[in-house]
């Protein structure tokens, strides 16, 4: 019997560093995007997830309304790919170009970014301060569908609030979503 090993990287604590290939056939580096970016959101996603479908929109208007402010996204997929064809690299690739991501995509295949992150759904958000240091992790907002003035924006508020070298008001929240799919 195989025991999946949990690991959890918390608040105010070292985000796990990572060179993952991409859907544009480079590698992409952690350490990199923290040479060039004061905020970057790491997105647990996944091709077939709805409510990953739910969110795309509301990540891209947050990558475009905050990207020139010195932030951005990186969307990383860590389900298994062997059970389910739908989560494949080149299935990453149309799926990105069908919702026309403006943020990089990454595959984790063999999911130990994923699980060094502590990530157990898909969407789940963390921020990442210029120094590497996780700030926020969980929810993107309080609902996938809501719009509006009863909406908490809890990844957004975060990132706003780390650029304005504010504190965080809520810094963690339990994550909403799928579950991701765990190799044996």
């Amino acid at each position: 019997m195989s025991v999946l090993k949990k690991m959890d990287t918390p608040i105010g604590k070292y985000a796990p560093d990572f060179e993952l290939p991409g859907i544009d056939n480079q590698v992409h580096h952690l350490r990199r995007y923290l040479e060039k970016f004061r905020a970057v959101g790491v997105i647990s996603m996944c091709n077939r997830c709805s409510y990953v479908g739910l969110y795309i929109d509301k990540l891209k208007k947050l990558q475009t309304e905050l990207g020139k402010q010195g932030f951005t996204l990186i969307g990383v997929n860590g389900n298994i790919a062997q059970n389910d064809p739908n989560e494949s690299f080149d299935n990453m690739k149309s799926f990105a170009r069908e919702y026309q991501l403006n943020f990089p995509y990454l595959w984790d295949s063999t999911q130990d970014v994923t699980r060094s992150f502590g990530a157990t759904k898909t969407p789940m958000a963390f921020l990442i301060d210029k120094d590497g240091i996780i700030r926020y992790r969980g929810q993107v907002d309080s609902d996938a569908q809501q719009l509006g003035s009863q909406q908490k924006a809890y990844l957004k508020n975060a990132v706003v609030s780390l650029l304005k070298s504010e504190e965080i008001d809520i810094a963690e929240t339990e994550p909403l979503g799928s579950s991701l799919v765990w190799r044996n």
